[in-house]
């Protein structure tokens, strides 16, 4: 019988990746984001992790206002005492910090948060900040300058990401949530229009993958090293495991990439089915779910690198 066409692709990286003849290569580096998590404390999440024997933590954006969010010295602490290190930032953009606005103060606000959020990353140790060009929850355009006026935005404070050391990492994200950047090569045609050195990396997200690419796969080979994280969860953005999210061509096309390396993540995001999921950041907890979904997401993507490593 003949293949399907994304048959013939995975067909494709499975034999790039055999070809590499990897012997006991390093491992992916696995991080959790725990802004799904809600309004939990810190040193809860910290204990779930490190339960999980999780090295890496992907830290929830939470610089909101002056007065709000994680204060650094407290949370190297706290990710000390349990083994954690910060992999990166997850920036959140909402209608209320819009980096493509087509009112001024609300760009304002998105600049404002970035200057806040930058150092804080740098001061945790942070490698990459998640960056989304167009408010998050904001399907309909404003107009057709909103592309312009985000990579003005962004501009203003593009040499706060060098001058801290850390990657501006820009997320695609599908259409049912965003108004555009909806694909890598998106993504890609975005940063050449920022055109920084603060700004060249890419923050992918394979749930949002399986409806804007035509093959994951393809498309984070396609990121090529530009890719610095990438949002994990299953096809119904459910734990891993709990779908039909084909992990096996995805490992394969990471570790052709090189992806095995320092600086690189592969950061669980499994927020359920839905429309927007902001809200999530300010639910109330569920700890004995939380532990579960953790804990069954991380044996079961271990178990499926082993198997394609084998």
């Amino acid at each position: 019988m003949k293949k399907q066409r994304f048959e013939e692709i995975n067909e494709r990286i499975k034999a790039q990746f055999a070809a590499l003849k990897l012997k006991r290569p390093a491992r992916l580096n696995l991080a959790w984001s725990n802004w799904g998590f809600g309004m939990e404390a810190l040193p809860a999440t910290a204990k779930r992790l490190a339960k999980a024997k999780l090295e890496f933590i992907e830290l929830h954006g939470n610089h909101y206002g002056p007065d709000l969010g994680y204060r650094a010295a407290e949370t190297r602490t706290i990710l000390g005492d349990h083994g954690l290190k910060v992999a990166g930032i997850c920036g959140m953009f909402s209608a209320q910090n819009d980096l493509s606005s087509n009112r001024a103060q609300v760009r304002q606000a998105a600049v404002d948060y970035l200057k806040r959020e930058i150092p804080f990353a740098a001061e945790v140790g942070a490698s990459y900040l998640l960056v989304v060009p167009g408010a998050v929850g904001r399907p309909e355009a404003y107009d057709d300058m909103e592309f312009a006026r985000s990579v003005e935005t962004l501009r203003l404070v593009a040499d706060l990401f060098v001058q801290h050391g850390v990657r501006a990492a820009i997320e695609p994200i599908r259409a049912a949530e965003v108004s555009f950047c909806h694909t890598i090569a998106d993504a890609k045609r975005y940063l050449a229009a920022v055109n920084h050195p603060g700004v060249r990396h890419i923050n992918g997200d394979v749930y949002h993958m399986q409806v804007g690419e035509a093959h994951i796969g393809a498309a984070l080979l396609a990121a090529g090293r530009q890719l610095t994280n990438l949002h994990m969860a299953d096809s119904n953005r459910c734990a891993l495991g709990d779908g039909s999210m084909d992990l096996d061509t995805i490992i394969r096309a990471l570790y052709i990439l090189g992806y095995n390396a320092p600086g690189k993540f592969v950061t669980c995001e499994p927020l359920g089915p839905g429309g927007d999921p902001y809200p999530a950041m300010y639910g109330k907890p569920d700890p004995a779910r939380l532990d579960k979904l953790v804990l069954s997401s991380i044996r079961y993507f271990r178990e499926r690198e082993e198997a394609v490593l084998a």
